[in-house]
């Protein structure tokens, strides 16, 4: 029974960190033999119950749960930090035309191989991730993700107009694939199906109405799309779909927003918007790096805690800037300030981190699954270096509080903080 003694991170169900400087984490093995955690708390606390088990101590780190990304798109791992003039312009000059190349199932894989890698080296055990309209990106991630143990949801993008050749599919065929990957992959090991339109403008009425049908026949099944991220791409929606009420109101009509549909971006929305996603329960994939690298404008914070709908942190790789969920939570931090009310809003450093691990998780529908180290979540998590670098242990030491420990990581930590990934008992890092 793997028992650990370390600095301890995790969160209660109203997202309030628990934090124990001498804590212990037990793990242990459930019916299908993968570790779940048995036991968290205070040292003190706990271990007469583990006397007899052996110990693995690390003094001067921290135990954290692994981190969530929401959305992430795995073909654009070489894209990452290409110059455009926005989100448009961006797509047409470099993600079509590198998406196109993973019809070759050979280059997918080794994509794959790359990308699950670096999720892993950045501390990431749960994502979220767009292929292209290829399945063989989609075998290609599943199969490299069930290898590595790596909790990972996915899907064929769809997009059957409004595209260039290499990347365009056809209408029916692209739902008769969509269906035989459900029935293929969902479920397996760790993994989980996204029906995946890659955003309205891009599918047919057709298309959408064939993915709506199979989301209601495969009600388990994730749903992942784009909207509302920048204003030219809200008016070629309109343009398109002129009897929907608006751009999110496209999906509703198709039947794409429900429990488990993550939408990425939601920036510039209404409150009728707002209060679709709530009564519906779809929830928005905040992507801070992303929208401040793209110019696409700030997701609104406070109008969704005032409306109440789900959201959590993401990447966006490869709009977004890096793999790593503290450039992630740093730039979420600048959007609270910058994008709200004059006054600013300032998400506390707790607040930023449950966003991306146990927020995250219970926006997809996984929470007390992955994202918390609480009894019965499964044993996904990282140890973290306080002191991986000269500035950084420098300020962690003079840290007073928990929230001068996280927002001392998240301001000056990068993937030199994550000394070692842990899933199950596979380990991935520096110290593996």
């Amino acid at each position: 029974m793997p028992v650990y003694r370390s600095a301890l991170l995790r969160f209660a169900d109203d997202g309030t960190a628990l934090y124990d400087q001498d804590g212990l984490l037990a793990l242990g093995p459930d019916a299908q033999g993968r570790q779940r955690v048995l036991a968290a708390g205070a040292w003190h606390a706990l271990s007469p119950q583990y006397a007899h088990e052996p110990v693995t101590h690390l003094p001067g780190r921290i135990l954290a749960p692994g981190f969530v990304d929401m959305h992430i798109h795995f073909p654009q791992t070489d894209v990452i930090g290409s110059p455009a003039d926005g989100l448009l312009p961006w797509l047409e000059n470099y993600t079509f035309p590198h998406e196109s190349r993973f019809v070759e199932g050979g280059y997918a894989e080794q994509v794959a191989e790359v990308f699950v890698a670096e999720l892993l080296r950045n501390g990431v055990t749960t994502a979220l991730a767009f292929s292209t309209s290829h399945p063989a990106s989609v075998e290609a991630l599943f199969t490299e993700a069930r290898r590595q143990q790596l909790r990972l949801i996915t899907g064929k993008v769809l997009q059957d107009r409004h595209s260039p050749d290499g990347v365009r599919d056809d209408t029916e065929q692209s739902l008769i694939d969509t269906e035989a990957l459900i029935q293929r992959w969902h479920g397996v090991d760790r993994l989980g199906y996204a029906i995946t339109p890659r955003f309205a403008p891009t599918s047919t009425h057709e298309q959408l109405r064939g993915a709506g049908e199979l989301a209601a026949r495969y009600p388990d099944v994730w749903i992942q799309s784009h909207v509302a991220e920048n204003r030219d791409e809200i008016r070629w929606a309109r343009e398109l779909f002129p009897a929907a009420r608006s751009y999110l109101g496209v999906y509703d009509d198709f039947g794409l927003m429900r429990k488990r549909a993550v939408y990425a971006h939601c920036i510039h929305f209404d409150d009728d918007d707002r209060a679709l996603m709530r009564d519906t329960g779809a929830v928005a994939a905040v992507s801070p790096t992303s929208n401040l690298f793209l110019g696409s404008g700030f997701f609104d914070y406070a109008g969704a805690d005032r409306v109440g709908f789900g959201y959590g942190l993401a990447s966006d790789v490869g709009g977004g800037t890096s793999f790593s969920p503290f450039h992630t939570m740093l730039a979420a931090y600048y959007v609270g300030r910058e994008g709200q009310t004059k006054q600013g809003l300032s998400l506390s450093p707790q607040q930023l981190w449950w966003q991306h691990t146990a927020g995250a998780a219970r926006a997809l529908g996984l929470a007390g699954v992955v994202g918390n180290l609480q009894p019965g979540c499964e044993a996904d998590f990282v140890v973290l270096n306080p002191e991986a670098t000269p500035l950084l242990a420098r300020k962690t030491r003079q840290a007073r509080s928990l929230d001068e420990l996280l927002f001392a990581l998240i301001v000056l930590g990068d993937d030199r903080v994550v000394q070692e990934t842990v899933i199950s008992q596979a380990k991935y890092g520096s110290s593996a």
